[in-house]
């Protein structure tokens, strides 16, 4: 596997983009960025394709941000508006994913890494994994308010304030304690774990998981509560229509 950011597409309809650059623990470049937006797109246009897990190669790091060696480009504040801009539109796009998304953690889930992380529905760790974004102690930079407010939702208020003032990490059972992770387990078992959780949910429907990602992603992150045009596509679905007939019909035993 030579490319920096991967995507295989499995007969099951579970897809995996890999992140692969271990020797900087999978630090990303903005080139890199642009590739996952790329393999996103390849998954999203692709009518079989149920379930999306995102992890990074090595066994030590899931993604550890950007690559420090873009910011010495910077010459002022704009280019920080710039940049986190950039961030956004990509941990947009993984949010806005319709098909829900697993993000497969061994190791660090640092920065840019953690964001993306909280942007997938579900996030599985090893048991050695860590989360953070330590700029407090390491840039002095920031993170956007919409990337705050993810983290936020998922960790609450005094978590983030920890993570991002004292620079202090979350470990692998303090995430599953506080539900920020679905599962913890040993490095060799989590890709089955993974492939296992990845199973359930295409067994279930894609409407209702459509709709309610879409909700959830437009009250966290946009204070928006309309959702006239998600309920008409769910109710208006053939998916919908048939499961009417088939439990009214008494087929289903549920």
């Amino acid at each position: 596997m030579n490319e920096l950011v991967s995507l295989t597409i499995h007969q099951s309809g579970a897809a995996e983009i890999v992140i692969n650059r271990p020797e900087r623990h999978n630090a990303m470049t903005l080139d890199m960025y642009e590739s996952l937006l790329a393999r996103v797109a390849e998954c999203t246009s692709n009518g079989g394709v149920r379930c999306i897990l995102f992890r990074g190669a090595g066994g030590k790091s899931f993604i550890s941000g950007t690559d420090i060696a873009y910011f010495n480009g910077f010459r002022d504040g704009r280019d920080g508006v710039a940049y986190e801009a950039f961030v956004e539109r990509v941990i947009d796009t993984v949010e806005r994913i319709a098909v829900p998304t697993i993000a497969v953690i061994d190791g660090w889930a640092v920065g840019g890494g953690l964001a993306l992380a909280t942007a997938c529905d579900f996030r599985l760790c090893s048991d050695g994994s860590r989360f953070g974004a330590p700029i407090a102690k390491t840039l002095s930079n920031t993170l956007s308010s919409r990337n705050i407010a993810r983290l936020q939702a998922s960790l609450g208020v005094p978590r983030v304030k920890k993570m991002l003032l004292l620079a202090e990490y979350l470990t692998a059972q303090e995430a599953l304690a506080c539900g920020f992770v679905y599962d913890v387990c040993s490095h060799d078992a989590l890709q089955d774990n993974a492939d296992a959780l990845a199973q359930r949910l295409m067994a279930l429907s894609p409407v209702t998981q459509k709709a309610v990602k879409e909700s959830l992603r437009r009250i966290v992150v946009e204070q928006r509560l309309d959702d006239e045009d998600l309920i008409e596509e769910v109710y208006g679905s053939t998916r919908f229509t048939d499961a009417v007939v088939e439990f009214t019909s008494g087929s289903s035993k549920k």
